[in-house]
């Protein structure tokens, strides 16, 4: 279907891969893992004919649809939602385009009038379009537009909405419908779940699971990869390589095969270093000239095993807290609405009242727009509350993570200034350890915030957090941008951290291994579940 074969791929003197192979298969579901920079978005573009490689080939089954999700959703204006969608269908949408311009020319023909030769042309094409068109499924397209569309978060009410008129987030899941509508042979999928809240993931994992074409994706989220993907492809240290198997299994192969790999470099180590010893003594000996000769020719021709570099990894560990009173937050009745521009007030939620006690582990949960990241801004005091109180307990301390968090970072500064005018007491070594901890480190410390990635800003204002010496965390959506390994490690820190946690999060994984109680918002309403998350994915039904 899909073969990439001993390709070589660089830039300039950095090799990504080199004699590089790997298939996809009819039907296949494929996990593509690795380090960022690694170069999984390179081998997408290649798939997709936007790069080539310098050597091997790409061989492509001639008349393959391929469908590309990328990062970049670039430029949309001009349509409605879910016209933009629908222009995502390709040749379906051209027919109907073309369908819906030859009944215009029939409808004016009792104006304008239609010479007899172009009405049989109009009338032959007609046939051969609307027959086309039935049997690529253009006669349900747009029912199956909106099925999406409504799927990803984006109700009726905004079908008709201009595209332009849509937050980045929200233009990423039109651009996401658009490529499910095309249902193409095989569909690249770099990040799906970026921008989408816990309902939306489980509609779009359920919408792959019945994809019939194949799959090659990426994703940050361990969950949604575990349950699509069978088969998992590792790009890393200069090759991709292919694991039978999905993201946990990938997990413990690799490091079998790393051990293999060790035991191995060690065994033929021992073997090189007894070979050089006895040339050594031996050269310089008439007798043993010979044998000398031999195993210098031996050796020289032993394919040396070479030790792929160790991954760098944050090192997270928040500092120790202190110890807060019992009660550390009181809602009492807490209500809070916005302001919109025509001086309505659309209210969030009402009456929300509730404790919660010294180490609680608590999610917040809620569909999009439930008002979850508003109860953190109230509770956190970045935003008033309409009536009722949020009450800060005794002797707590609280810091707060935002989404929107890295906004807040100041464009000019390098990372090095962004830390130290959060810690101005702080020495520059003790600095410089703790942004070592979050893998910047020589000349990343000085590179300017404006440059960096999501994921790099992230762990700044990461690091920011971990040098407060806090007691309750409140955050908002803290693993957005950070890579599997990287929420791993977050994961572990918020486990052992000693205070209390209010967390919102669209990570399943995340959320099953530190949850111990649930705070849900429905319909401006606060439901409280004493119990973990398995408990209240019980209790509420929700498929899990």
């Amino acid at each position: 279907m899909i073969h990439l074969s001993n390709i070589t791929k660089r830039y300039g003197d950095r090799v990504l891969y080199q004699n590089a192979s790997f298939l996809v298969r009819p039907g296949d579901k494929i996990g593509l893992v690795g380090p960022n920079g690694g170069g999984k978005t390179t081998v997408f573009r290649i798939i997709a004919g936007e790069e080539h490689p310098e050597e091997g080939s790409v061989a492509i089954d001639p008349g393959l649809v391929i469908g590309y999700f990328a990062q970049d959703v670039g430029e949309m204006y001009g349509r409605s939602a879910l016209k933009e969608v629908l222009a995502g269908a390709g040749r379906v949408f051209a027919l109907g385009e073309e369908i819906a311009a030859v009944e215009r020319r029939f409808e004016g023909s009792a104006v304008t009038p239609i010479p007899d030769d172009e009405m049989e042309r109009l009338m032959e094409r007609f046939g051969e379009v609307q027959t086309e068109y039935q049997h690529r499924g253009g006669y349900d397209l747009e029912s199956r537009a909106q099925a999406i569309l409504t799927g990803l978060g984006i109700g009726e009410n905004r079908w008709n909405y201009p595209v332009e008129s849509f937050s980045g987030g929200w233009k990423m899941r039109i651009a996401l419908a658009r490529i499910l509508l095309l249902n193409p042979d095989v569909l690249l999928m770099d990040e799906p779940t970026n921008h989408l809240d816990i309902e939306s993931i489980i509609w779009l994992e359920d919408w792959l699971k019945s994809f019939k074409g194949s799959l090659v994706m990426t994703s940050h989220d361990r969950e949604f990869m575990n349950r699509i993907c069978v088969r998992t492809i590792e790009v890393a240290a200069k090759s991709i390589t292919t694991y039978s198997g999905n993201y946990d299994f990938y997990l413990r192969e690799r490091e079998i095969r790393r051990e293999n790999l060790l035991a191995s470099h060690k065994r033929q180590q021992d073997m090189l270093a007894k070979e050089e010893d006895f040339i050594a003594r031996f050269a310089a000996r008439a007798s043993h000239a010979a044998q000398v000769q031999s195993r210098v020719k031996k050796i020289e021709k032993i394919e040396r095993i070479e030790l792929p570099p160790a991954t760098r990894k944050i090192k997270f560990q928040f500092a120790p807290a202190p110890r807060s009173g019992n009660d550390v937050l009181r809602l009492e009745k807490l209500a809070k609405s916005w302001t919109l521009p025509d001086g309505t007030e659309h209210p969030v939620f009402s009456g929300i009242s509730g404790l919660v006690s010294r180490l609680n582990k608590i999610a917040v949960t809620g569909i999009n727009g439930a008002g979850k990241s508003t109860l953190l801004k109230v509770i956190s005091k970045q935003t008033e509350a309409s009536s009722g109180a949020a009450i800060i307990g005794s002797s707590v301390t609280f810091g707060y993570f935002s989404q929107y968090s890295c906004d807040l970072l100041y464009p000019q500064n390098t990372v090095l200034q962004e830390v130290e005018s959060r810690m101005p007491l702080a020495t520059i070594g003790t600095i410089k350890n703790l942004l070592g901890a979050f893998l910047f480190s020589g000349d990343d410390v000085d590179k300017p915030i404006s440059i960096l990635s999501g994921g790099e800003k992230t762990r700044v204002i990461l690091a920011c957090l971990l040098a407060q010496p806090v007691n309750f965390l409140i955050l908002d959506e803290p693993t957005n941008h950070l890579d599997i390994e990287s929420r791993e490690v977050l994961l572990t820190a918020l486990k052992e951290f000693e205070g209390t946690v209010m967390i919102v999060s669209h990570d399943r994984y995340f959320l099953h291994n530190i949850v111990n109680r649930v705070f849900e918002i429905d319909h401006g309403a606060l439901r409280i579940y004493e119990g973990d998350y398995d408990y209240y994915l019980e209790k509420t039904h929700v498929k899990n």
